[in-house]
């Protein structure tokens, strides 16, 4: 199915990983099996998923497929170089439909919004070809100022026309490139904004948050086990530059931008340690 593509001009955390299973050094807690959400105990709400066709945000599908009754995705076209990523997600889409079979009436449709004009704007390593290097403020120059806020704006628009109550976003404070709206605090001024100016009860569900990358490998393990570890290598795209081409450990990528270290670093600690899923 063609995706539906709008015209622009432009998180509740980890609350539910409360059964007993394996612990991190974070606190963050993965389910047990006979615990996981299914297609009887899930959470029928109606949700939306910030879907790139990243590592994070392919974790974050499959998270809101295991938790919610309905599922949709949005992808955002701002121009990026990867723009591999556009087409990435959707073989991560149908290959997650394909393989989970008890996902694939949970999933609905893929909206592509065109965010051209915002990413002009903000003209940064993100959508132009120059070095990865941090600015005067700190920050690594792939930052797009206010990148989440406007992603999280344009979907709640469209979650309120298409009757969507959770927004699910892949963002992290954990293992992150210093990105200030990828941050808890921001994402909760900004839920109670956008149901204020919607009238709306908009839940933002960031179930990455508080993991590192070595974690967020072991949640893709306990929601769909090694099928999904080899969905997620193979099939989504991370790197910067947009390179497929050879396959590392890790999965495909040019291994020394910002996005492709950070990936790596995470496959790296998590293989080191056995690749942890649960313990008994």
């Amino acid at each position: 199915m063609r995706p539906k593509i709008f015209q622009a001009s432009g998180m509740a955390g980890l609350r539910s990983l409360v059964a007993p299973g394996f612990r991190f050094g974070s606190g963050a807690r993965i389910w047990d099996p006979m615990s996981r959400p299914s297609p009887q105990t899930s959470d029928p709400g109606r949700a939306l998923v910030l879907f790139s066709g990243g590592q994070d945000s392919s974790v974050c599908l499959a998270w809101a497929l295991a938790r919610h009754g309905h599922v949709e995705t949005v992808g955002f076209d701002y121009g990026q170089r990867h723009g591999v990523e556009m087409w990435q997600r959707q073989v991560v889409r149908r290959e997650i439909a394909a393989q989970f079979p008890q996902w694939a009436d949970r999933l609905g449709e893929d909206h592509i919004l065109d965010l051209s004009g915002f990413g002009a704007v903000g003209a940064t390593a993100m959508t132009q070809e120059r070095a990865f290097e941090v600015t005067e403020k700190g920050l690594p120059n792939t930052f797009v100022p206010g990148r989440n806020l406007v992603f999280l704006t344009y979907a709640a628009a469209l979650a309120d026309r298409r009757g969507l109550k959770f927004l699910v976003g892949g963002m992290c404070e954990t293992d992150f490139s210093g990105y200030p709206d990828c941050r808890r605090d921001t994402l909760d001024a900004l839920e109670g904004a956008l149901n204020l100016g919607m009238a709306q009860d908009f839940v933002v569900e960031t179930p990455l948050m508080t993991l590192t990358k070595a974690e967020t490998w072991s949640l893709a393990k306990a929601l769909g086990g090694e099928d999904l570890v080899e969905l997620i290598l193979e099939d989504s795209h991370t790197c910067y530059r947009g390179t497929r081409g050879e396959r590392h450990a890790w999965g495909h990528g040019c291994g020394d931008c910002p996005a492709c270290e950070l990936r790596a670093k995470g496959w790296t600690e998590w293989a080191a340690a056995g690749r942890p899923d649960l313990v008994p």
